[in-house]
């Protein structure tokens, strides 16, 4: 028998075997050459690696050109941590990020609010900029100058092309330093800083005059919760006559403890709901129980993601008035997700509203009364306390 007269058996028996595969819900696939003979996997394991070879065979083409031809052998591991990172960056999202297992502790420290950098919080702007919306009080950032608006540029010289690059390359061991490069109303100023432990105080409270009450609220991390209820307390038990909420450059934090905070200052009512891009909603609400002490609460330009939750939910739910100017306007929710390797992708999953149901992505919450603040004199706060008086 000839080569040429062995061809329709093949033919038949691949017929068969690709008739099994319909029957059965099976793949076979014929190992050809040396090795070794058919192999059968499950349909669905087919179709998995069809789908890998549609989406990444160019990747791949890249991937071996690069590890072939490059002049210099080149860094595998971070080639792939930069395909992982630039797959998110197509999303042009600058909230959600592939994150490696070092970029994911220093973004989890930083929720707890214990860290060792310089003090800061910062956010990107609509125009993609580094934005700082809050300096710690006492913090090296605050020593060396740094404040609320100015432009992060650059860290040791070198431009960060994420969030997370730059926050993990700003934070790092007590004692060692840091050159900040920033800029603020459009000069560029660089700083050697150097970094100490940071324990962020989110609450802090005082009596002003006229027997009125102050807190203000700088974050919402894994304590605040705690801190702003026992602040609360003993406001209500100095019977305060009224009581000035301050999240002025407040940066955001977790919706949990948002909501926790929240749920303190207002009746049983919605705080805020979500949606997804699927139509799918969920409402969170407060219950019953509140402060029966009037209050107002004063925002600005920097206050921002939970702190915006919380202006919008005092605005539509009650009759305690919102001072200060029009938020930062970030009203999306991201999560995050560890992977097996310690590394960790975060994702925007929904956008939030208002009780009223209003967008405060991009537009910021609007105040009750408008009031910007004059160079030393705390305007909005003569306005937040001029408002208690009535």
């Amino acid at each position: 028998m000839t080569e040429g007269s062995r061809k329709p058996l093949k033919y038949i028996v691949l017929g068969f075997l690709a008739g099994m595969a319909a029957a059965f819900g099976i793949m076979i696939i014929v190992m050809t050459g040396f090795g070794p003979g058919p192999a059968v996997i499950s349909g669905s394991t087919y179709d998995y690696y069809k789908q890998l070879d549609e989406r990444y065979s160019k990747l791949n083409t890249i991937y071996d050109e690069v590890m072939t031809s490059y002049y210099i052998e080149p860094d595998e591991t971070a080639m792939q941590e930069m395909m992982y990172k630039g797959l998110i960056a197509g999303l042009e999202d600058p909230y959600s990020a592939y994150m490696t297992a070092e970029e994911y502790n220093s973004y989890e420290e930083s929720i707890t609010g214990e860290f060792e950098g310089i003090g800061i919080v910062f956010s990107t702007d609509n125009d993609g900029n580094y934005t700082v919306i809050q300096v710690y009080k006492d913090s090296p950032a605050d020593k060396a100058g740094l404040k609320s608006g100015d432009l992060l540029l650059k860290a040791d010289g070198k431009y960060y092309d994420t969030m997370e690059e730059m926050s993990a390359h700003i934070k790092g061991k007590a004692g060692t330093i840091v050159k900040l490069t920033y800029s603020r109303d459009g000069k560029e100023n660089t700083v050697p800083i150097k970094r100490d432990k940071i324990v962020s105080q989110t609450v802090e409270s005082k009596l002003l005059d006229d027997n009125i009450g102050y807190i203000a609220i700088t974050g919402f991390e894994g304590h605040t919760g705690d801190d702003f209820q026992k602040a609360l307390d003993e406001m209500e038990k100095k019977s305060v006559s009224g009581l000035v909420i301050d999240l002025r450059d407040n940066g955001g934090g977790t919706v949990a403890t948002c909501l926790e905070v929240t749920d303190a200052l207002m009746g049983e009512s919605v705080i805020v709901s979500m949606e997804d891009r699927y139509g799918n909603s969920e409402e969170y609400t407060s219950d019953k129980e509140t402060t029966k002490l009037p209050y107002v609460v004063l925002v600005n330009e920097n206050s921002a993601s939970a702190a915006e939750i919380m202006a919008a939910a005092v605005k539509d739910n009650t009759d305690n008035p919102v001072v200060g100017t029009t938020t930062f306007g970030k009203g999306i929710v991201q999560m995050s997700s560890e992977l097996d390797d310690g590394s960790a992708l975060r994702l925007t999953i929904m956008q939030y509203f208002s009780p009223d149901g209003t967008v405060i992505h991009k537009k910021g919450v609007k105040p009750d009364f408008t009031v910007k603040n004059n160079g030393d004199i705390d305007v909005q706060l003569q306005k937040a306390i001029e408002l208690l008086k009535k």
